[in-house]
């Protein structure tokens, strides 16, 4: 017995004293579990072998190297991925970028022109039926997001690109989302909506200055479900890029704006923004000085109670305008809006007002001729059932211009008084990033003299997300 113990220990000594690797680790330890089993080797001897062989394979020459390499790397030259989305991780530097593209197949039959169809501000077109292969309210977007911490401070920088499909008419106006120009040898828009950056910490909050969509009227259009699809044309004969969804017939678009706005920390779901912005000429004014900024704010209320998730939200706008006829007026408002999910069922319900404000755009139709200011307001009630991969969803909603007075009547009496619209949407989600919508529109513009126009339309289409 002696003897076999010698000879085992000879053995042993024998491996051990080779540099381990990570095949001969498995086969040692293999060896010493066997002679233990025998008897040849005592509890106390099998567990310091096992340690000791255990120690010598973790620093072995041949995990050396590995351990070598990773020591050597340099962490500002490591490219990681991203924990999600497309990007990846460079220096100490988020690099992460999203997109969107759109296409839809629209047939709008639209109001032919008679005497009594003729509505100043009205959203219906007019011109009779049109069919367009265009974008709906989005047009497609490519953003990238830079960002980073700093001494403390995370901060960022962000670019959004949005592209159409449809070709514009760049010398009617409006720029990249101008009439559209359906000829050939024509080119299509790039809107460039985004550019700003980000600062901010735990704690403290997050300052953003540059171009980026307002407080005002930002809630009303991005829970509209007509934001991933077409909603009102506003034209399909030379289609833009990008329809009205429901601007104008239920909100104030919200528009993306030069700003300097600072935002809180989120406090128990509670989140509030507040920022200057630059000021806007009124769309209809003889034009302005723009000696005084625009000021926005909002409160938004984020909550779930069992299986109720809500959102709620209050914001308002203020600019005094300083006209080169020397009239001034101050335009402000105001809107708020819950949207409330129970199970499968989302429904909401917003709503606005305005003095100066305008109607569709800001500062469109904002005064009369002489700097006197008009009222305006709107709402919209809408609903989203989702059942797997199937949603079917609906919406109404209005929006309303009064005159300014009595004089304001008399000389402009085909000015808009009320635009609506009902919306029925259908919407499949084909993977996770393609949804098919179709849709069906009917959309009426009201005059204060009471001419009115009307259109139904249908749209299908896709939109794709990444």
């Amino acid at each position: 017995m002696k003897r076999g113990k010698w000879l085992a220990g000879a053995a042993l000594a024998m491996m051990l004293a080779v540099p381990a690797t990570p095949a001969m680790a498995g086969t040692t330890a293999e060896l010493l579990k066997r002679l233990h089993e025998k008897g040849i080797l005592t509890d106390e001897e099998y567990q310091a072998l096992l340690t000791q062989e255990g120690t010598e394979v973790a620093t072995s020459p041949a995990a050396a190297p590995a351990q070598a390499a990773a020591a050597s790397l340099d962490d500002k030259r490591i490219v990681r991925m991203t924990d999600s989305g497309i990007g990846m991780e460079v220096g100490g530097v988020t690099v992460k970028m999203s997109g969107s593209v759109n296409g839809f197949y629209v047939h709008d039959n639209g109001q032919a022109p008679g005497p009594n169809t003729a509505v100043v501000g009205g959203v219906v077109p007019i011109g009779g039926n049109a069919s367009a292969i265009r974008n709906g309210l989005l047009p497609g977007f490519l953003k990238f997001d830079f960002t980073t911490t700093q001494g403390g401070w995370d901060v960022g920088a962000h670019f959004g690109m949005y592209p159409g499909i449809n070709s514009v008419n760049y010398a009617a106006g409006g720029g990249a989302n101008s009439p559209g120009f359906p000829a050939a040898l024509q080119t299509a828009g790039i809107d460039f909506r985004q550019t700003y950056l980000t600062i901010g910490r735990k704690g403290f909050g997050e300052v953003k200055m540059g171009r980026d969509i307002g407080l005002f009227g930002s809630e009303g259009i991005l829970n509209d479900i007509t934001l991933l699809s077409v909603g009102s044309t506003g034209g399909n004969v030379a289609p833009s890029n990008t329809s009205l969804g429901r601007i104008g017939a239920g909100y104030i678009y919200t528009d993306f704006q030069p700003q300097i706005t600072y935002s809180t920390p989120n406090l128990s779901g509670f989140q509030a923004s507040v920022g200057v912005f630059q000021p806007l000429q009124s769309l209809t004014g003889p034009g302005e000085t723009g000696s005084a900024p625009g000021f926005q704010a909002k409160v938004v209320y984020d909550g779930k109670f069992g299986d109720i998730s809500t959102r709620v939200w209050l914001s308002g706008i203020t600019q005094k305008h300083d006209r080169v006829d020397g009239a001034s007026y101050t335009g402000s408002g105001f809107d708020t809006g819950a949207k409330i999910g129970i199970g499968p069922l989302s429904v909401m319900g917003y709503y606005y007002k305005g003095s100066g404000l305008g109607t569709t755009a800001l500062n469109l139709f904002d005064t009369d001729a002489f700097g006197d200011k008009r009222d305006s307001e709107g709402f919209y009630l809408q609903g989203l059932a989702t059942f797997g991969k199937f949603s079917v969803g609906g919406s109404y909603g209005q929006s309303t211009l009064d005159y300014a007075n009595t004089a304001d009547a008399l000389a402009n009496p085909t000015l808009v008084d009320k635009n609506s619209s009902y919306v029925g949407q259908v919407r499949y989600g084909l993977t996770s990033w393609v949804t098919l919508i179709s849709e069906y529109i009917r959309t009426k513009s009201e005059a204060h003299n009471g001419n009115e126009a009307k259109a139904d339309t249908v749209a299908a289409g896709a939109i794709l997300f990444f």
